[in-house]
């Protein structure tokens, strides 16, 4: 462990270890991401198949995630279940350099199963950071996770990129296969962080004294309106693999570059992040309303133009949407809930992002097959309905 980190706080060290383990982590799934709306096409998948398959898979990831925060608040086993579910993601992956020829059916069966790890771990591992994150500050702890996160998440796709560059005289589906058996290598590494962050913090719920934080009336009420808000916004966020699938069709961008389009998604997530993260701690859920309105336009310019350059601004603003996913919107669940009920409360926030993103992505790939701005026109209108809801949380929680 480098010498500056053992110096610091113990929370402090502890969001660090476990940012290292994100970065990691999306360094490999992530990674993975940012092809398959390349991959799943070579093994025979419609562009309705890719958006039911990744909604699906995406549904399946969220919606157990109720199950696993009630079972993880049941039993306390944070640990047991961050680890299990870690074990299952990482190895599904490296397994799709496997699937043989117009196997799409189980290149999207291990998909599901890679999600469904991630469903068993990210109610207790949200948990487990979130313990650190009240002696941090909520905000700045989410976004330091998420700014980690995604500079995995931009390595993953600039290291296939390297792959698809230097085996670009290959078939197309042996150097597809070649990338998710190097995704093994980040993988490995995520498991080996973790066992350090374990062997280090076996115990992190000392950082939050028990009972610190009670439910109000208001919050609850607050919480039920910020769960419908997130619907709303699950429901109109297109997922990526649609976004490459359209642009591969545009002829916008070679397909070997692709990675490097997820890439820029990824490193404009990590760093509005760490901007809404401090802006979190100082304006809390006005923050919210913020973040969405940016986020929110941007199909428009993904869907409703063949150029490069509103396609790449397109895409910088759906990176900052993500980034408010993966860190205020997380945060905000600790702002509304107790130490004893936050897994269930993370599992209820998730489970319901979930469904409403499977909802919008199979929706959203039968729009496309249609026409491309029809998805424009429903993403956004999906996504600014949810910012009077938004409103509402800001001025049920005002200080």
């Amino acid at each position: 462990m480098p010498s500056r980190l053992r110096k610091a706080s113990p929370a402090v060290v502890f969001v660090v270890l476990m940012g290292i383990v994100s970065l990691f982590a999306d360094m490999t799934h992530e990674g993975a991401r940012s092809i398959y709306g390349a991959y799943l096409p070579l093994l025979g998948a419609s562009a309705t198949a890719l958006g039911f398959a990744t909604g699906f898979g995406e549904c399946i990831g969220y919606a157990l995630r109720l199950a696993t925060g009630i079972i993880a608040d049941k039993t306390k086993h944070y640990w047991g279940m961050t680890m299990l579910g870690y074990g299952v993601n990482m190895v599904a992956i490296p397994f799709l350099a496997l699937v043989p020829e117009n196997g799409w059916f189980w290149a999207c069966l291990l998909i599901i199963l890679e999600r469904t790890g991630k469903a068993v771990r990210q109610p207790a591992k949200n948990t487990l950071l979130s313990f650190a994150a009240t002696r941090v500050g909520v905000g700045k702890a989410f976004a330091v996770q998420e700014f980690l996160d995604q500079i995995g998440a931009f390595l993953g796709p600039v290291f296939l990129f390297g792959i698809l560059w230097f085996k670009s005289d290959a078939e197309p589906r042996t150097a597809y296969a070649l990338c998710f058996t190097a995704l093994g290598i980040p993988a490995l590494l995520t498991m080996a962080w973790l066992f350090l962050a374990r062997r280090r913090f076996p115990d992190p719920g000392h950082f939050e004294e028990a009972g610190a934080r009670q439910n109000s009336g208001a919050n609850r009420s607050g919480f039920l309106l910020y769960i419908f808000g997130i619907m709303f916004f699950a429901l109109g966020f297109v997922d990526f693999p649609l976004i490459t699938l359209h642009v591969s069709r545009q002829n916008v961008i070679q397909g070997d570059a692709l990675p490097l389009l997820y890439a820029l998604a990824m490193l404009a997530d990590a760093f509005a992040a760490l901007l809404f993260g401090w802006l979190y701690d100082r304006f809390r859920f006005k923050t919210l309303i913020f973040s969405g309105l940016m986020a929110a336009f941007f199909p428009i310019f993904v869907f409703c133009s063949a150029s490069l350059g509103s396609i790449l601004v397109g895409v910088a603003l759906w990176g900052i949407g993500m980034g408010a996913q993966e860190s205020i919107l997380k945060a905000a669940v600790v702002t509304l809930t107790s130490k004893e009920k936050r897994s269930t409360n993370f599992g209820i926030f998730e489970s319901c992002f979930g469904l409403s993103w499977f909802l919008g992505s199979w929706l959203m790939g039968w729009l496309y097959d249609m026409q491309p701005t029809y998805l424009a026109a429903f993403s956004v209108a999906a996504q600014l309905c949810a910012l009077p809801l938004y409103l509402g949380v800001s001025m049920k929680n005002r200080p």
